[in-house]
């Protein structure tokens, strides 16, 4: 087989809404289309990309370098050994080419979004949903058959006071979800702390039910002083209180909080998630990594750092991806992860799981749709289709 054509484009996902460092009013993210010529039923088998929210969409780097380099590669080069599929690690070392190290920003983006297209095309070539694809190939071919999932929100909104934010977390708990996420750090710690109790009210007080998000707004001195301050609630974890790249403030904290913490998010490759290894400080018995495969290289650095962190005596169960979407609920199933994020009604039409999935205790099954499944979800795969049709 051999990749025909490869489209690309960018969609809003635009909101309303904000973090403490950062509001969602002009956020787009790229997609892109792998056309392969292999026919089913009359139709190319396409692979289908995007990179998940919090990073703009990545268009220039694609168009210039990362699609042009795929086209223009020999078939030989990137067919897997058996010739009967792209191998995504034979395409990644191809979009790699003539690129420096370091610096990896908004090029891992563009990477990730064909990544992911790859790795749908090569499970849909299979003729088997990506998460059985990847667990026999780089799992213990038993995948999860159902995935944890935390509803994140409580984002700062226009109108929005407490009563609107209880109302929020009451609407996740009706939607199955039994663990939510609200954002902290845009306010002040006196009007958050009244933010998490009107939260923890919805939750009959129960913490370990509630993930607090700071996107890494904090210098030390309040990232100790807001730790201190949610200690008390024991907290199902304290998550990015600092610049991500900032490991000593990172170290400093889990020497002071003694609850879960969580980072990793805006690390976008395998040297950067092993200096958090490293000089992080994390607690491999109660911390969570949060690098999100879409925004990071894709699935084949991902393994890699999977790879590094078990070196490191760290379980996958220790891993939660950023992202929230059909893609990273894959891999948590596959390579046996601690769950998933989850947006629910947000940042659409990319965000989310299929039309159809049901929440349960905050747990959530797969579709048995060859590859990702984007098909599944109506509005989304329009979208897509646009991109060749």
């Amino acid at each position: 087989m051999k990749i025909v054509s490869v489209h690309e484009g960018t969609v809003p996902i635009s909101s309303a809404i904000r973090n403490a460092w950062i509001d969602f009013s002009s956020m787009d993210c790229s997609v892109v289309a792998v056309v392969s010529d292999v026919v089913r039923e009359g139709r190319p088998v396409v692979g289908y990309g995007f990179n998940s929210n919090g990073r703009y969409s990545a268009g220039e780097i694609l168009r210039r370098r990362m699609i042009p380099r795929l086209l223009a590669a020999e078939p030989a080069e990137l067919l897997a050994d058996d010739g009967d599929f792209v191998d995504p690690a034979k395409a990644w070392a191809v979009m790699m080419r003539n690129e420096k190290p370091g610096g990896h920003g908004e090029r891992s983006v563009a990477v990730g979004v064909l990544d992911m297209a790859l790795f749908d095309l090569a499970a849909k070539i299979a003729g088997e949903p990506l998460y059985r694809w990847l667990s026999r190939r780089h799992g213990d071919g038993q995948p999860d058959e159902s995935v944890f999932v935390y509803a994140a929100g409580g984002y700062y909104a226009p109108g929005k006071g407490l009563r609107e934010l209880q109302d929020e977390m009451k609407g996740f708990l009706d939607l199955g979800y039994r663990v939510v996420k609200m954002k902290i750090g845009g306010a002040s710690l006196a009007e958050d702390l009244e933010r998490i109790e009107a939260v923890l009210e919805v939750l009959g007080g129960d913490g370990s039910r509630l993930a607090v998000d700071v996107n890494g707004r904090f210098d030390l001195r309040t990232a100790l002083e807001y730790g201190a301050a949610l200690e008390p609630y024991g907290l199902f974890w304290y998550e990015e209180a600092g610049d991500p790249l900032d490991y000593a403030l990172n170290a400093t904290l889990a020497e002071h909080y003694p609850g879960p913490l969580a980072t990793g998010e805006n690390l976008f490759s395998l040297q950067d998630a092993r200096n958090l290894i490293r000089y992080g400080g994390l607690r491999p018995d109660r911390d969570y990594v949060q690098v999100d495969p879409a925004l990071s290289y894709g699935l084949v650095e991902y393994l890699r750092i999977q790879r590094m962190l078990a070196g490191h005596g760290w379980s996958s169960r220790r891993c939660v991806p950023h992202g929230g979407h059909q893609f990273s609920l894959h891999l948590a199933a596959a390579l046996k992860l601690g769950g998933n994020e989850s947006y629910p009604g947000e940042f659409q039409p990319t965000g989310g799981f299929a039309d159809d999935a049901v929440v349960r205790d905050s747990r959530v099954g797969l579709t048995e749709i060859p590859g990702i499944g984007f098909e599944a979800k109506a509005a989304f795969h329009r979208v897509l289709r646009e991109l060749h049709d």
